[in-house]
C-alpha cells in the first residue's frame, strides 16, 4: 500500500495556466519528492484596463511517503 500527503500550493504566472501550474511542479520539486499529481481547486486572473495581467492556480500536489 502506499501512502501519499497533499500539500496546497499557490502559484502565478503573467503567461498562461499551465506556466502558473508548471511552476508550482517546479516550486514543489525542489523540496518535495515523487510528486503523484497535481490538482488544480481554482484558477482565476487579474485584470488591468481590460487585460488579463497574472493567472493564478489553486492547486493540491499529492506525493508518496511510503511504499507498501
Amino acid at each position: 500500500m502506499a501512502v501519499l500527503k497533499v500539500i496546497e500550493i499557490l502559484g502565478n504566472s503573467t503567461v498562461s495556466f499551465e506556466d502558473a501550474v508548471q511552476k508550482v511542479v517546479e516550486e514543489a520539486s525542489k523540496t518535495v519528492k515523487d510528486i503523484k499529481s497535481v490538482y488544480i481547486q481554482d484558477m482565476q486572473v487579474s485584470v488591468k484596463d481590460n487585460q488579463v495581467t497574472e493567472y493564478r492556480v489553486n492547486t493540491k500536489v499529492s506525493f508518496g511517503i511510503m511504499q507498501g
